[in-house]
């Protein structure tokens, strides 16, 4: 039982760090008054199937948390002026 809870909490701290790592390299530059609404990057991505369930900013990019067309659960981040997935890459 030791072992496979060393194995977990292992697995959280990669996890955990992957993520903070991704987070740390995102970032767009596009000056705030050549953003788009964040309504309309909403509309488009639930045209494509998408399920939103966050929309914040990080870093100058919006920043979507919800499941894509293929209800996988993603974590995504666009940039704001042009809509452009900048992470992860659109598989």
């Amino acid at each position: 039982m030791k072992t496979f809870l060393s194995v977990c909490a292992a697995a959280v701290v990669a996890f955990t760090a992957q993520n903070a790592a991704a987070h740390g390299a995102v970032s767009c530059d596009a000056p705030k008054n050549e953003w788009r609404p964040r309504a309309e990057l909403a509309r488009e991505l639930k045209a494509k199937g998408w399920n939103i369930k966050k929309f914040e900013i990080y870093n100058g990019c919006y920043e979507i948390y919800g499941y894509d067309e293929k209800e996988k659960f993603v974590e995504a981040f666009f940039n704001p002026k042009t809509f452009e997935r900048v992470f992860p890459a659109a598989e």
